[in-house]
């Protein structure tokens, strides 16, 4: 075999180690979440909770949107608390969310301390 063939050969399976390699890398799973205001007021102190982590905003003005992405690790319930216009505190239950979720989810906070949520997830739980 000439040296030639050699280095074509090894050029080859390099290529298709990289290949390989690209396909079975590991993959990070996230949530994408959209929180929406439609509660008619501004709201304090928001803070979503999920399994064993929990993101949040200091305020979010009426008709405003907040982005957050995050990871689930273990499984359990979202929760959300925030304080609303008239100083109470709001706490809504979520949906359950599982270990390698992925996708998105839109929350829509409603009046009367209500929200609809909107989940794209895979896998579902």
């Amino acid at each position: 075999m000439t040296r030639f063939a050699v280095a074509r050969r090894l050029l080859f399976a390099s290529i298709f180690s990289c290949g390989l390699l690209a396909a079975t890398a590991c993959h990070s799973y996230h949530i994408d979440t959209t929180i929406e205001n439609r509660t008619g007021a501004d709201i304090q102190l928001l803070e979503v909770d999920y399994p064993s982590a929990s993101f949040g905003a200091d305020r979010i003005v009426s008709g405003a949107v907040y982005h957050y992405r995050f990871q689930v690790r273990g499984n359990g319930s979202l929760k959300i608390t925030y304080t609303g216009a008239d100083e109470k505190q709001v706490q809504i239950s979520g949906p359950t969310l599982v270990e390698r979720q992925q996708g998105q989810l839109k929350i829509v906070l409603l009046p009367a301390g209500k929200a609809q949520f909107l989940p794209q997830l895979t896998p579902p739980s």
